[in-house]
């Protein structure tokens, strides 16, 4: 017997796992009678089985649930967010007797009158549970569809509605369970109504509580099955060198058979390991549902990324810290209703739970758009409590600050909740991740919500490397972030100490990796020479940011057994973990993310980006890479370096004249020189004229300055207005007064088809938001619209532009390309005008397609302009018209 209740117990539990989003998708649709038969055949399964096993007190409370489902299932009781309640505590209460019974091997004690009592009135008619019936406003965040193609086949009857947390595979288990002959589906109906309690076949819901049939193996055996293969992998490679070592021809057939089984060996194993981090999430939808009622709050929850796999025993240590974030979300995050619609925002706060695999991790995000971490409140609890003094949170940034909420103790609750405020719960969070070797960081606005960020690295896993040299020493690169391997040469040239390489159409900013990590002892002179002579640059991605790793040698790619990094290198963050080569040789495995972060190279976009698809491109306050030059006398200029695709240092005989202008033949074409300096004259034979290079659709222009003088990262506060055409004011960079270049008016002398007329900016300090694909044109209208006055920022398409609004960001003003690919200017005009907190933002259209017909389907769309692109002089008017019409509240 005890074995029939062991399996009792852990089949009813995975059915009662899927059970809470099932109840609570039955509050928002009252009347799907597929629902309603999927929770009854639950319920009744787990009554009929109790009575064989003889549970009476489990037998009892399910039977009374039951016989209350069954009249919501035949429609002679409506259901009503009440009842949907009241069946929730009769599910909790059949989880607290089964832990009874799994702890103590027989039914607890207990008395359940009271709540049978309240289920037996409620089925008999003599009491509602509540009177009004459970009709939803619209359906949550988490399972709305897009328009277009989405919302089509929303409407096909008969198809299952998938839900937000549900497995991919979850549609073929139900299939699996329910399978039957083809010919006796008739005779299967039948059968099915003429057994008790169940008076409708089972549909495959995409959400359906069965189960499909599997073997249940101690994780024991798979942590053993793991290392062993491990193990093998290992001797596996080892076997592989020592084969190539002795080009031993016998060995070849066998050794790629091993390797090949070896593979799929490896592969079957790590995916016994992997479960959807949706497992995890299930018990959230309730949660969140309680946590509404008790707060008085309206909060949707919305989850992504709920099929993506991680190890299991990483799924349970990360289930109670994701549990505890979202209640500190939904309690001190999330406004009150009252709150909200003061500041202008929906009512329904919203909760984001987001997981996806970057560079070999998983990263994980829990945010809400309420209130933020108030950075003056927790910056007086320190100095309260004596965490730091006044002078050392004088020099530190918010982020800083606001992570004083990992300390344990810390709390700026105003009082002590059943949910949160005793100053336990985020250090403990914290204090988890690290014990599985993760890390987790925060980015918070006020008035705009917090987003926590988790960071789990994987602690076993075998993946493709390619191991480089440097210094001397090798090292492993996951395959997973490499792009590209180029061979370092002419294309190398540095600025100053910092090396890029002309790659194509961009400079990529480059890492020497014998010098970051300091086995480099040569003069910089010596290895900036070494690296011109030869060489590698490992072309890498860092969420939308590419750099290069700067290697001497490269060998070959390789499976390797990933083990985690040793606590005493831990606070080294370029490495990721170490290996065993084939030759037994330890190395370590390099992180492109720390190496991102211990060298600056993109590690703040890294941090701000999500998965793929970074939210902004450029915003005025932010620091921007810049290049500095000398033309003329006077002070240093400055461009933004993501305007200039190369830098060219052009032999004398190269430039030729062409009706009086400089032109040079650049890539089959003739390139416009336009030069900075008046009086210009072409250089003397044998020298040489230093041009900045803009291209952009087919379209290019050279800059002729006198000399390159630095790439800094700076904060670009343009302090004087535009006293003289070509360019945008002053600026101090580096130290110095540095006059910044107005690209646009410069890119208008080499042709009328780049820009148009410039005039001065207006002196306001709204938010715009700059919808635009072509990163040249982004990187042109920040700068030039954060000398005008605006804070501006810069997404790549209408698909992040939306994400800006669901992580809450709000703007004054909307200016969008019209042609751009995944959605482009229309559709999102559409969207944002379809509602939500955009919904009455003005918005203009920027375009090179100015004819009526392109102006009338803006118009319709929903933009309130249609602007020339790029007539600076137009946009600002429309700007300026925009924003006058706009309420005096908003600006």
């Amino acid at each position: 017997m005890d074995d029939l209740i062991a399996d009792f117990l852990t089949e009813t539990g995975e059915g009662l796992a899927g059970l809470d989003t099932a109840l609570l998708r039955l509050e928002r649709h009252p009347d799907d009678p597929r629902t309603i038969g999927e929770i009854f055949r639950l319920i009744h399964t787990i009554k009929g089985t109790c009575g064989f096993l003889g549970l009476g007190r489990l037998e009892r409370v399910a039977h009374a649930g039951e016989n209350v489902l069954g009249r919501y299932r035949d429609g002679s009781l409506p259901v009503t967010s009440g009842g949907v309640s009241l069946i929730l505590r009769v599910v909790d209460r059949v989880r607290e007797i089964m832990a009874g019974l799994e702890a103590s091997g027989t039914e607890p004690p207990g008395d359940d009158s009271a709540i049978i009592a309240e289920l037996d009135a409620v089925f008999a008619g003599q009491a509602a549970a509540e009177d009004a019936p459970a009709i939803p406003e619209g359906p949550p965040a988490a399972e709305r569809r897009p328009s277009g193609a989405g919302a089509a086949e929303e409407a096909v009857p008969g198809e299952p509605e998938p839900g937000p947390d549900s497995p991919p595979e979850a549609e073929q288990e139900a299939r699996a369970v329910e399978l039957r002959p083809a010919g006796t589906k008739g005779e299967g109906t039948k059968a099915a109504e003429a057994r008790p309690g169940a008076a409708e076949p089972p549909a495959p819901a995409a959400e359906g509580i069965g189960v499909a049939q599997t073997l249940r193996v101690n994780v024991d055996v798979l942590e053993s099955l793991m290392t062993l293969v491990s193990e093998l992998v290992l001797t596996r490679n080892q076997l592989l060198q020592l084969s190539r070592a002795r080009n031993d021809t016998a060995l070849t057939g066998p050794l790629q058979r091993l390797s090949h089984i070896t593979s799929e060996l490896q592969e079957g194993v790590m995916k016994t390991r992997m479960q959807p981090i949706g497992n995890a999430w299930k018990g959230l939808p309730r949660l969140v549902r309680d946590l509404s009622r008790e707060l008085g709050k309206r909060i949707e929850l919305e989850m992504r990324g709920a099929d993506t796999e991680l190890d299991r025993q990483v799924l349970e240590m990360i289930r109670d810290p994701l549990t505890h974030m979202v209640r500190n979300s939904g309690d001190h995050g999330l406004e009150g209703p009252a709150e909200r619609r003061e500041a202008g925002k929906p009512e329904a706060g919203r909760i984001m739970l987001d997981a996806y695999h970057e560079g070999g991790h998983i990263i994980i995000e829990v945010g809400d758009d309420g209130r933020g971490l108030p950075v003056e409140k927790i910056r007086a609890k320190v100095l309260a409590q004596g965490l730091a003094t006044e002078q050392e949170l004088a020099g530190m940034g918010e982020r800083d600050i606001q992570r004083f909420i990992f300390r344990a103790g810390f709390s700026t609750a105003a009082s002590v909740t059943s949910v949160s405020g005793r100053g336990v719960g985020m250090d403990v969070v914290k204090t988890n991740v690290e014990k599985i070797g993760g890390t987790i960081d925060l980015r918070s606005r006020e008035g705009r919500g917090t987003t926590f960020l988790i960071k789990i690295p994987l602690t076993l896993a075998i993946v493709s490397a390619l191991i480089v040299e440097a210094g001397g020493e090798r090292f492993a690169i996951p395959q997973i972030g490499v792009v590209e391997l180029v061979r370092a040469g002419d294309g190398v040239m540095h600025i100053k100490d910092a090396p890029v390489l002309r790659l194509r159409d961009r400079l990529l900013p480059l890492v020497s990796l014998s010098r970051l990590l300091r086995l480099d002892d040569r003069p910089a002179e010596e290895t900036k020479a070494s690296a011109e002579r030869g060489g590698f640059v490992v072309v890498t991605q860092v969420g939308q940011n590419l750099f290069g790793i700067i290697v001497d040698r490269v060998f070959d790619t390789e499976e390797i057994v990933v083990k985690p990094v040793a606590p005493i290198l831990r606070h080294v963050t370029m490495f990721s973990g170490n290996t065993i080569l084939g030759d037994g040789s330890v190395i370590m495995i390099l992180d492109p993310n720390g190496i991102a972060r211990a060298t600056g190279v993109g590690a703040e976009a890294m941090q701000e980006d999500r998965r793929g698809a970074s939210v902004a491109a450029a915003t005025s306050a932010e620091r921007l890479s810049l290049l500095l030059f000398r033309a003329g006398g006077g002070a240093p200029r400055a461009v933004p370096l993501g305007l200039i695709a190369r830098l060219e240092d052009l032999p004398a005989e190269r430039i030729e004249m062409s009706h009086g202008l400089p032109v040079v033949q650049y890539r089959g074409a003739l390139m416009p020189l336009v030069p900075m300096t008046e009086g210009w004259v072409p250089p003397e034979p044998g020298g040489r004229q230093a041009v900045l290079v803009f291209n952009d659709s087919g379209r290019a222009m050279g800059l002729a300055v006198d000399e390159i003088l630095d790439v800094v990262e700076e904060t670009l506060k343009i302090e004087n207005g535009q006293e003289r055409p070509g360019f945008l004011g002053t600026a101090v960079i580096a130290g110095r007064a540095t006059e910044v270049v107005d690209c646009a008016w410069w890119l208008r002398q080499a042709g009328e088809d780049w820009f148009g007329p410039q005039r001065p900016a207006s002196t306001s300090r709204p938010r715009i938001l700059v919808v635009e694909d072509s990163a040249f044109f982004r990187n042109m209208l920040v700068p030039a619209l954060g000398a005008a006055g605006f804070e501006v920022t810069a997404a790549a398409s209408g698909t992040q532009a939306l994400k800006l609004r669901e992580a809450g960001e709000s703007f004054d003003a909307i200016v969008s390309d019209i042609e751009m690919p995944e959605l482009d200017g229309l559709g999102l005009a559409r969207a944002v005008r379809d509602g939500g907190a955009w919904h009455d933002t003005p918005m203009i259209a920027l375009t090179s397609h100015t004819d009526a017909a392109a102006v009338a389907r803006s118009r319709e769309a929903g933009f309130a302009d249609h602007v020339p692109k790029f007539d600076r002089d137009a946009l600002l008017g429309a700007l300026r018209g925009c924003l006058a019409e706009m309420p005096a509240g908003r600006r």
